[in-house]
Formats: C-alpha cells, sequence, structure tokens
C-alpha cells in the first residue's frame, strides 16, 4: 500500500521574528490563512488515505501539528526528541511503516516548499510511486526542472531515461549547491535538474540500504519502531546526517543493492526560507512594495513589511529596499537584499536576551 511520510521539522530561523523556538516557519498561516505543513498534507492526501499518511516533526511542535491537521491519526504523529538531519527524519518512519506493511512503498515529502501547480505535482508523485512499485530496488527522488541557474540549490545529473517512464531518468550523479558559473553550465547542458530533497521508495528497500551503508543507524529505528517508549533513548544517539550524503550519493556511485531514478518536476518550487523569498511570493503594489498586515509605504519602492501586531501600525516613509517585521515581541528592520543573514542576528539576539526571543 501506498504511504506518505511529512518531514516537518527545522526552525526556519531566516524568518525570525516570524518564525522562532516553538514556531517554525512550516506551522505559519502565511499562504491565505494556510501553513506549508497544510499545503503539503493537502497534497499528500490527493494519492495516500489518511490514515497513511505520517508526520515527522520536532517534539515540541506536537500540539500546534495536531491543530493544523485533526485527520492525522495520534499514531502516525513523530515527534523528535531532537533533530537528527533527514535520514532519521526518514529512516524513523520508514521503520515504522515496515512493521506496519512489509509492502508499504513510502513518499517522503517536505513541508518546507511552496510548490505550484498542485495538480502537476500530484501527477508527477503517482509516477514517483509508480516506478518504486515496478521496480523493488529503485530509490526515487524527484528533480525540479530548472528555469534559471540557481546558485543555492543541489543539482541531479541525469543520464538515461527509464523504459517505460517518460518522465524518469537514472540519477549519474549528486553535486552540491554550485557557484554561478557552474551552475549556468549545468543548465546548458540541459542535464541537470534541482535536487528536490523529496523520495519514494519501498520502505523495506530503503531500510536495507540503511543496513548496508549504517548497520548502528539502522539497529537503532528497527529498535525504536518495536519499543516505542525508547525513543528519548535511541533517537538522541542516532548520527546525525542527510538522506543524500548518507545514502543516495553512495547508492547513486553503485554503493548498496539499489539504484537511484530521478522524476521531473516541471514545477514552480520555491524554498520560503527566507524574507527575500517570501517577496516574490506576495503580491507587490506598482511601487513594488510587499505589505502584509497593517502597514503603509509611502514614497518608498520594493520593500516588504510584514506586521504581525494587531495592537500596533507600521508606517514607512521615503525608503527603498528594507525589510520590517513587527510581532507583538520584536521588530526587525534590515536590507531586503541581506535577508539571508537573519540567522546570525537570531545569535546575537539570543547570546544577549535569552533563547526565549530568540
Amino acid at each position: 500500500m501506498r504511504y506518505a511520510v511529512i518531514m516537518a521539522g527545522g526552525s526556519g530561523t531566516r524568518l525570525w521574528p516570524l518564525s522562532r523556538q516553538g514556531q517554525p516557519k512550516q506551522l505559519l498561516p502565511l499562504f491565505e490563512g494556510r501553513s506549508l505543513l497544510q499545503l503539503a498534507y493537502d497534497r499528500a492526501a490527493r494519492l495516500v488515505e489518511p490514515d497513511r499518511i505520517l508526520v515527522c516533526t520536532g517534539a515540541p511542535y506536537a500540539k500546534d501539528v495536531r491543530r493544523q491537521l485533526p485527520d492525522l491519526r495520534e499514531e502516525n504523529l513523530l515527534g523528535e526528541p531532537v533533530g537528527r538531519d533527514s535520514l532519521n527524519a526518514a529512516a524513523w518512519p520508514a521503520a515504522v511503516v515496515d512493521r506496519r506493511d512489509p509492502d508499504a512503498v513510502m513518499a517522503v515529502l517536505t513541508a518546507d516548499q511552496l510548490i505550484s501547480p498542485a495538480d502537476v505535482f500530484v501527477e508527477r508523485l503517482a509516477e514517483g510511486f509508480a516506478v518504486a512499485e515496478a521496480d523493488e530496488a529503485a530509490l526515487v527522488t524527484f528533480g525540479v526542472v530548472p528555469t534559471f541557474p540557481h546558485p543555492g540549490y543541489g543539482y541531479l545529473e541525469r543520464g538515461e531515461t527509464l523504459a517505460g517512464f517518460p518522465d524518469a531518468a537514472h540519477v549519474v550523479a549528486f553535486t552540491e549547491k554550485p557557484d554561478a558559473e557552474t551552475a549556468r553550465t549545468y543548465l546548458a547542458t540541459g542535464r541537470y535538474w534541482w535536487n528536490s530533497g523529496m523520495f519514494v521508495w519501498r520502505a523495506a528497500t530503503f531500510l536495507r540500504q540503511i543496513e548496508a551503508l549504517l548497520p548502528a543507524t539502522y539497529a537503532a529505528v528497527r529498535d525504536l519502531a518495536d519499543a516505542p517508549t525508547r525513543l528519548g533513548e535511541i533517537f538522541p544517539a542516532l548520527v546525525k546526517t542527510s538522506i543524500d550524503y548518507a545514502i543516495m550519493e553512495p547508492v547513486s556511485r553503485g554503493a548498496g543493492t539499489a539504484h537511484v531514478v530521478a522524476v521531473a518536476l516541471p514545477i514552480q518550487w520555491q524554498d520560503v526560507g527566507s524574507f527575500e523569498a517570501l517577496a516574490t511570493v506576495w503580491p507587490a503594489d506598482a511601487s513594488g512594495n510587499v505589505v502584509q498586515g497593517a502597514a503603509v509605504v509611502a514614497e518608498g519602492r520594493g520593500n516588504l513589511v510584514v506586521n504581525a501586531d494587531d495592537e500596533s501600525i507600521v508606517a514607512l516613509f521615503g525608503v527603498d529596499d528594507l525589510v520590517v517585521v513587527r510581532t507583538p515581541t520584536a521588530t526587525l528592520v534590515m536590507p531586503l537584499a541581506r535577508s539571508q543573514d537573519v540567522k546570525s542576528l537570531v545569535g546575537h539576539v539570543a547570546a544577549r536576551h535569552g533563547d526565549d526571543l530568540a
């Protein structure tokens, strides 16, 4: 049967002070009152029955996840006591799913990106399921068809088209985030897709690769699936590593017993992990200002203003290209072009005023 696991961990500190300790970006109602997590769940539910959708998130977020996803079964909410990167956010659910259903085929999806159109995503996700169902040895990933040479994404180099699946290809190599010139070279070849960080595979196949490449992790997640009351003992001791580094890249080079296939995703795919990214998602006025909440911009251009404080108004006059974010407990003002640096600012806030405000 088909299952889906939504990885919804992470704190999203680049959206501080909207996101902060206990309020990560994937739970913020930024998109017509809905969160990235809710949008990811809606997409998954178009192919997978709700009782076979799992969410892996940080334990402190469990209450909010339950509130946002009332159809999610209690046993399908897996709360990590500490973050251990994407491999363990997928390996633990895989062991849980495999224990329930040894024939399970599972998608591993993210709650970090804004994806459109949803219909195309669902169509290609269905193809990913079909590939994994037809080929027991396939580890399927999804390659977003690039629209420009983005230096901030990892890339997949694709090889021959997969027989019977015209939108899928064997993966020759994974590459790290390139510089701008290398990214342009990648696009010119027509062989590279952006690495989406989403997958489909048979749970048993994925676990076999973990057993071969990280036997201690395999043993630990098997133990955890059998004895969930030992979560606080087992999970923090897991080696912190990513799916790509630990499994996908070695398997693409011939390690393990599987092979890697990518399905093309011709979609708009945006990591909304920064205010600069949000400014491209929300509508702008004739002067390029993006305003959310009670705010006014006069004689200014290219500003992003977010007011999440119902008791105040934010007003900008005669300034350009700023990000201004107001919440009941913090206010951020900085150049929009430097919004990727918010993470370092949060470190200064925590050092001077404590984690409660970070």
